[in-house]
């Protein structure tokens, strides 16, 4: 049995699908599980509930954490080290491995440029420092040999049917209605951005991978990186839209806080975006046969709306 924590969310539903590669024992965790697969097991549950990860997990082989709380510090903070406490002991219990897909929010300012496994950790975030928290959680239980699990870390993301990315909403929606596409901070720097079919894809042949476990693995994402405007470029080519960018600063960011909650969140992240974010895959690469898609196709995908 392959168990999936947070299923019904952007990389969820699409390594369900994946998974069908390796097993056809899959369980579907979420409040309101969906069936990707004929032969899928639905668990609805809240996964906050005590006691309930483990009542999830119960018969587990491979456990894929891939959970996508509310982009809002203090949920972060009250609730993902709880969660992985109980992810982690309920693996423990159940003898399962786990994979935590995890994003890049605790590397050091300046390793942002050029990520890599081996970067700096050292969060400039409030929300940073959550994610280093619950990295650094699993990780002392793999160094001390009571789990095997791996972190698969992805940048920020975009792809078909997903509504919780940057890209999705402030470039791909904003030219659907006819509107300029935003952009944060600075629209010539670059921005690597993780496909999320081949996120999955990863996802799920490192899950299944013995070899693979004990480490920290960047999922394929095209290396030839674009700059903000350049992405926008290719969008509004495949859409016939408008190639205007709206590049809005951390102070206006600030002020749409007091009325649009989800800015509130975003100005402690800009650091992002004020400089290049390059995300290096290159470990992935070598150890596995694996063709990554590249941001033309994954755009053109993306507004034809088919998935790879």
């Amino acid at each position: 049995m392959q168990t999936i924590l947070g299923a019904n969310g952007a990389i969820g539903q699409v390594l369900a699908k994946e998974l069908k590669n390796y097993t056809d024992k899959v369980r579907l965790v979420s409040r309101n599980p969906r069936k990707v697969n004929e032969s899928d097991e639905l668990f609805p549950a809240d996964l906050s509930e005590p006691g309930i990860v483990d009542k999830a997990v119960t018969g587990s082989d491979v456990v894929y954490l891939v959970v996508g709380l509310e982009y809002k510090l203090t949920v972060w903070q009250e609730k993902w080290p709880r969660l992985m406490k109980a992810t982690i002991d309920a693996c423990k219990k159940n003898n399962a491995r786990l994979v935590f897909f995890d994003n890049v929010y605790l590397y050091d300012l300046n390793a942002i440029p050029h990520m890599t496994e081996d970067s700096a950790i050292n969060p400039p975030s409030k929300k940073g420092l959550v994610r280093k928290q619950i990295a650094r959680m699993l990780m002392e239980e793999v160094r001390a040999g009571k789990l095997m699990a791996l972190i698969a870390r992805s940048a920020d993301f975009y792809g078909p049917d997903i509504e919780n990315s940057i890209l999705m909403e402030t470039v791909y929606k904003n030219l659907k209605k006819g509107k300029k596409a935003s952009w944060f901070a600075d629209a010539d720097k670059k921005h690597s951005f993780t496909y999320t079919p081949d996120a999955a894809k990863a996802t799920a042949l490192l899950g299944n991978t013995p070899d693979a476990y004990n480490q920290i693995w960047h999922l394929p994402t095209d290396k030839n990186a674009l700059t903000g405007r350049e992405l926008i470029g290719l969008f509004a080519e495949e859409m016939s839209a408008d190639r205007k960018v709206s590049v809005l600063p951390v102070w206006l960011m600030k002020i749409l806080g007091l009325f649009v909650p989800i800015m509130k969140e975003m100005p402690e992240m800009m650091y992002q975006y004020d400089r290049d974010y390059f995300f290096d895959s290159s470990k992935f690469e070598k150890r596995f046969n694996f063709r990554i898609t590249t941001y033309q196709e994954g755009v053109k995908q993306i507004v034809q709306g088919k998935s790879q």
